[in-house]
């Protein structure tokens, strides 16, 4: 199990960025939350067994949202949370 933090930049808000990440998460059953952030980034925290992490990796970077465009992903790994479930927060 693995455990990362990601700070996606791009055309990410306002283009139904984190509702597809969502649907992706709970597609491949990850665990987390993803969430806008004031400076126009995403900010996502993801967990998951490291091969279905890394496609869900591919998957953000491709971005899930079909109008939006990824420019950029920042990736640190980060202690394991505790989290079955995958949220949008506001």
């Amino acid at each position: 199990m693995k455990t990362v933090h990601m700070i996606v930049s791009g055309r990410v808000q306002a283009v139904g960025f984190r509702y597809s990440t969502k649907l992706l998460a709970d597609r491949l059953k990850i665990a987390g939350w993803v969430k806008n952030n004031s400076d126009g980034t995403v900010e996502i925290v993801a967990q998951a067994p490291n091969s279905v992490l890394d496609q869900f990796i591919s998957a953000v970077k491709a971005s899930p949202s079909p109008s939006g465009r990824v420019n950029n992903v920042l990736i640190s790994e980060i202690p394991e949370i505790d989290s079955n479930s995958f949220t949008v927060k506001y």
